[in-house]
């Protein structure tokens, strides 16, 4: 069997350490071919973006971050942006998708990514091309699965950045502002600022208010806390408010969705006018996305690129592999469209309100 591997979407630690489980176990125990798709679906619309991907190729990729086949969330098939006489356009091109796949000799195609790269997939399917899933993202948002690989490796690097900007806000009496990533979901944040000793954790599933947040702050100072860490997710908006936007979908042709950023700003500058303590923001960006997999993620990824070949000798397709209580399943792509959330009345939140974090509500 004849296979092409494909990373759509954000990078994430943890994708070479799939691709080096799926392309070890493909070859030894099934005796699969496989071929390497470059720069996500792009390399199925783009020529010469498709090279074989051999156990050689594999070689020393388990720490690296990244992704060897490279990556992009801007190859829709089905809305694939073109610069025509000046101006970007649309085009549906999952036709010559198709055509790519054969013209490749593919007896099937493995993808790996989000929310966005797998419902492609799906949709690929119902046009007769065979695919399977493997979910991944540091949002941990994909409502399939347990948890997606990149997750606790970003959650470990949040963490960190917290635990650092500790030790200056004390020395400075700041409140530090950290803004982090995660889209509409909070686990992210939720989680590492648990971790990190954030006093106060404002999450996308929570509109926050300003006074909520201010009585937190002068709260601490009573107590000789005079300075703070707020963790804030991307997607976190006051009451009443929006979210908080780099770029709008049109903005970036092929995209379809809006570039979160800049909640830490908003929080900051309406902060500004209540409290008089320093206020600084520090926005961790891809610094979550980067750098070496946590031993977690590894092991999660390369069980996710093993379990995979499992659904392709089934002739499993439209399917993904999935983490259900400790175990390695399959379920329907279709369920990778579903987003998962965090519970505000969930034990974690309620947990962590009972120690006395604000949430800002």
């Amino acid at each position: 069997m004849r296979l092409g591997v494909l990373t759509g979407g954000g990078d994430c630690p943890g994708l070479n350490a799939l691709i080096r489980g799926l392309v070890k176990r493909g070859t030894h125990e099934f005796g699969y071919e496989f071929v390497g798709i470059e720069n996500g679906y792009m390399g199925l619309v783009e020529p010469e973006l498709a090279r074989p991907l051999t156990e050689e190729d594999t070689r020393g990729i388990l720490p690296k971050g990244g992704t060897i086949l490279g990556t992009s969330n801007k190859a829709n098939p089905f809305a694939y942006a073109t610069r025509e006489d000046g101006h970007w356009v649309e085009r549906d091109v999952s036709d010559q998708v198709l055509r790519r796949c054969e013209e490749l000799r593919l007896d099937g195609l493995i993808a790996v990514g989000g929310d966005g790269t797998l419902s492609i997939a799906h949709r690929l399917v119902e046009k007769g091309l065979k695919v399977v899933g493997c979910p991944k993202t540091i949002d941990n948002d994909l409502s399939g699965t347990d948890q997606t690989f990149g997750f606790d490796t970003a959650r470990l690097i949040v963490t960190e950045a917290l635990d650092r900007l500790h030790s200056t806000a004390e020395s400075h009496d700041r409140v530090m502002v950290v803004e982090i990533m995660g889209r509409h979901a909070g686990f992210l944040t939720l989680e590492s600022g648990i971790a990190g000793g954030a006093d106060v954790i404002l999450i996308p599933e929570i509109p926050y208010r300003v006074e909520s947040v201010v009585e937190k702050l002068h709260r601490r100072a009573t107590r000789r806390r005079s300075f703070s860490i707020i963790a804030i997710s991307e997607g976190a908006f006051p009451q009443g408010g929006q979210l908080a936007v780099l770029d709008s979908a049109e903005a970036i042709p092929g995209r379809g969705v809006v570039r979160l950023g800049g909640s830490g700003k908003v929080l900051a500058d309406l902060l500004a006018r209540h409290i008089e303590a320093e206020i600084r923001v520090t926005v961790l960006g891809h610094l979550q996305r980067g750098g070496s997999p946590s031993a977690a993620d590894r092991v999660l990824a390369t069980r996710y690129g093993c379990k995979v070949l499992d659904l392709v000798s089934a002739g499993q397709w439209d399917h993904m592999v999935a983490l259900r209580a400790g175990e390695i399943i399959s379920v329907p792509l279709s369920e990778s469209r579903k987003e998962r959330r965090v519970d505000p009345s969930g034990e974690l939140v309620r947990f962590t309100k009972s120690m006395g974090i604000s949430f800002g509500d």
